[in-house]
Formats: structure tokens, C-alpha cells, sequence
């Protein structure tokens, strides 16, 4: 087994590089859907300061429509591979069983689901199986194909979170997942309104000063957008790096276990600044 603590980076909080082999992703679809495109970018994020990079093959962006499963893992696999024999730390962003297998089976260091392991009744067992560190997402939705549209969460967006989050923990824990594989993480921009993602980054101490460490998702989301749109300046995914880069910023001031994140380069800057605050 091992546990999160084996990925966590002494005094600061964690970068998480993201690196999409797919054609649909709202941020920088079909950039890196080759490998060895994309093993290119996963070492450049790495030298700009990523500790962990996160491949994903299918998309959730508002309006995605789900890739066979069988594309999937074919587009994963050679990445982490790869990555894996360089000694580059990995995860995989899936919502299949037999993708997070697969990804194991080359290496993968992390398992990050953010259907927090609902979309498929095998995926608390693989976790269990596979004993890897495992990242358990908010996300409350019907049926898990796209990010769009927002859920009724009772008129308390963040006692939900908090409440789904700890029944996505015991189902895992439940399956076999020991405690110290888990890590948590709150689903900004999931089936989420702008002013839900705000009140959650608000409440990020509470979550912080939970049981379970704690990865924050902001990069380029759409609500970070409406930072710049609304005065009136470009706002493209790509334009909401500055913003993204001021919520990784405080995220780590407050004790974030890790932030995923597109640009890495700012964000390592951001975190590497509050951890020198923090300990000034």
C-alpha cells in the first residue's frame, strides 16, 4: 500500500501538472493527444516545478460526450509508461475501473476519480486492489458524462460537499481503502454555479481541517473566466491562468494538500511564495 503522504512534498503544498491525450478538453483539446506529444509536456511541466502529473483521456467539460472505454486506456497507457520510467510521479484521471487498472498496472502513482468512485461499480475495488493513493471528487450528478448544468445542494452548497464527500469516503473505506490512501477534493466547477465554487473556496479551511488532505481543482475554470469578463477583457480558458494562479496562492496559504492546475509555472511561483509566508 501506499499512502498519500509518500506523494506529499515536505513544507509546501503539492503541484499537480495536467496533461489531457484527448481531442475534447475544453483547455487544450487535441494539443497532446499524441504521446509522444504529450510525454513532451508532461517533462517541460515538470521542470517548470509539477511534482505529480495527472493524465486524463476523457474529457468533462460541459457538452463532452464519453470515449470508449478500450480508447481510453490506449491513450494513457504509453504516457505513463513513459513518465513512469523516467521517475516522474503520475496520476490518472479516470472514472473507469479498468482504466485505473490499467494505468497500474504502467505505474501510475494516484488514482483520481472525479465521480469519487460512483460512475463505476468496480472502481472502489480496483482502489482497494491496486492499494494506490486514490482522490475522492464531489460531484453530484445523475449520471456522469459532462460538468454541466448545476445540482440542487439543499441551499447549503458546502455542508453538501462535506456531506457527500464523507459517504464517498466510506463506501471506499468500506471496499478496502485504507484511510491514508485517501485524499479529498471539493469539485469546483462541477454541476457547481459560480457562486457555489465561491463559497467553497471560502470555506476551504473547513475542509482543510478535516481528517483527509485536500486537492483543489480551480485551473481555468469558467468562474475564474468571469473574473476578466466582467471587465470586460478577453477571457478565454487560458486568460483565467492569472486568477487561477491567485486562488493556488491562497489554496496553499491555507494548507491545501495540492493544486491541479494547467500553467504550472505561476502556480509552483504561488505555492513556493505561501510557503514562504507561511514559515517567514
Amino acid at each position: 500500500m501506499t499512502t498519500v503522504a509518500e506523494l506529499t512534498v515536505p513544507g509546501r503544498t503539492t503541484v499537480m501538472g495536467i496533461v489531457n491525450v484527448t481531442v475534447d478538453s475544453f483547455s487544450d483539446g487535441g494539443k497532446y493527444v499524441d504521446t509522444d506529444n504529450a510525454i513532451a509536456h508532461a517533462r517541460e511541466l515538470v521542470r517548470q516545478g509539477a511534482d505529480i502529473i495527472d493524465v486524463g483521456a476523457e474529457s468533462t467539460r460541459p457538452g463532452a460526450t464519453r470515449v470508449p472505454a478500450e480508447l481510453e486506456a490506449q491513450r494513457v497507457r504509453p504516457v505513463i509508461r513513459a513518465l513512469h520510467e523516467e521517475g516522474i510521479r503520475t496520476s490518472v484521471d479516470t472514472m473507469r475501473a479498468a482504466t485505473a487498472l490499467a494505468a497500474a498496472e504502467e505505474g501510475v502513482d494516484l488514482i483520481n476519480d472525479v465521480s469519487g468512485g460512483l460512475a463505476d461499480e468496480n472502481m472502489y475495488n480496483v482502489m482497494a486492489e491496486t492499494g494506490l493513493p486514490v482522490c475522492l471528487m464531489h460531484w453530484r450528478a445523475a449520471a456522469f458524462g459532462d460538468a454541466s448544468g448545476a445540482a440542487d445542494h439543499g441551499g447549503d452548497v458546502v455542508a453538501d460537499v462535506r456531506a457527500v464527500l464523507a459517504e464517498l469516503v466510506d463506501n471506499a473505506m468500506r471496499a478496502g481503502v485504507a484511510k491514508e490512501q485517501i485524499t479529498l477534493d471539493p469539485g469546483l466547477g462541477f454541476a457547481k454555479t459560480a457562486e457555489d465554487n465561491w463559497a467553497l473556496l471560502n470555506a476551504l479551511p473547513e475542509f482543510v481541517a478535516g481528517e483527509f488532505p485536500v486537492l483543489v481543482g480551480a485551473s481555468r475554470k469558467r468562474f475564474l473566466m468571469a473574473v476578466r469578463e466582467s471587465r470586460g477583457m478577453e477571457h478565454t480558458p487560458i486568460d483565467a491562468d492569472p486568477a487561477t494562479a491567485a486562488v493556488t496562492a491562497l489554496a496553499a496559504h491555507m494548507g491545501a494538500w495540492c493544486v491541479r492546475v494547467h500553467e504550472v509555472a505561476v502556480s509552483r511561483d504561488a505555492v513556493d511564495v505561501a510557503a514562504r509566508w507561511r514559515n517567514g
